[in-house]
């Protein structure tokens, strides 16, 4: 392998390390400073962008798409489902993006029945 592509993983690798310490950041901080927590997902997106690092689901669907804000259910964003989509409407600028959802499958287990 070359030096180049080598050195080019490495830095992958760091960035995907501090996309997730971010991504905790900003959950920590949420409810104290809403500002530090949208920063936090501001570099999120750009570390991405930069070394075009493919997010995990929970920090992807954590991160408006249009404004770059942390999104936390309930507070600045609503989640519903519907007809096999996840739907995430964003309050901070009224955005709504929607996701493929398959839901799980209940199984039924059978009883014995004693006589």
């Amino acid at each position: 392998m070359h030096p180049k592509q080598k050195q080019k993983l490495e830095q992958k690798k760091q960035a995907k390390e501090t996309l997730m310490q971010l991504f905790q950041i900003a959950e920590q901080n949420f409810s104290k400073n809403k500002q530090k927590s949208d920063k936090c997902a501001k570099q999120i997106r750009k570390l991405q962008l930069k070394f075009k690092i493919k997010l995990p689901a929970e920090i992807k669907r954590r991160i408006c798409k249009k404004c770059d804000k942390f999104l936390k259910p309930g507070e600045n964003c609503k989640i519903r489902t519907k007809d096999g989509k996840l739907i995430i409407h964003c309050l901070e600028c009224k955005n709504i993006f929607r996701m493929p959802y398959k839901p799980k499958k209940k199984t039924i287990k059978k009883q014995k029945v004693k006589d």
